[in-house]
């Protein structure tokens, strides 16, 4: 599994539509800056089949430091971006991730 960036989709999405990059940049950098105006606002955006973008607080709680594993440091409450995956998109992950586990465990 690799790292996909917004050039390499731009770059695929140019490709599979024939549309200039310049053109896919501009749609998906607005697309990214819109929702996070939305997320920011506190709105929940919701992309059926896909998934689900929503702000939740976090409460403090303490952690350790991983250095120093002895010395407790409280983490304070803060706001974050959670992600739930749609059906559609969970079912495509957990049956694609259930043919490599095959085809890793056939001798």
């Amino acid at each position: 599994m690799g790292t996909i960036t917004k050039k390499k989709l731009i770059q695929v999405i140019s490709q599979k539509r024939g549309v200039h990059p310049n053109d896919v940049r501009n749609v998906v950098q607005s697309f990214l800056d819109t929702m996070t105006d939305f997320l920011s606002d506190g709105e929940r955006l919701e992309f059926r089949d896909f998934g689900v973008f929503e702000v939740v607080k976090r409460k403090k709680k303490i952690g350790r430091n991983p250095k120093n594993a002895s010395v407790p440091i409280v983490i304070p409450e803060r706001l974050a971006v959670k992600f739930t995956p749609g059906k559609k998109m969970r079912q495509l992950i957990e049956s694609e991730s259930h043919e490599t586990e095959t085809q890793t465990a056939v001798p």
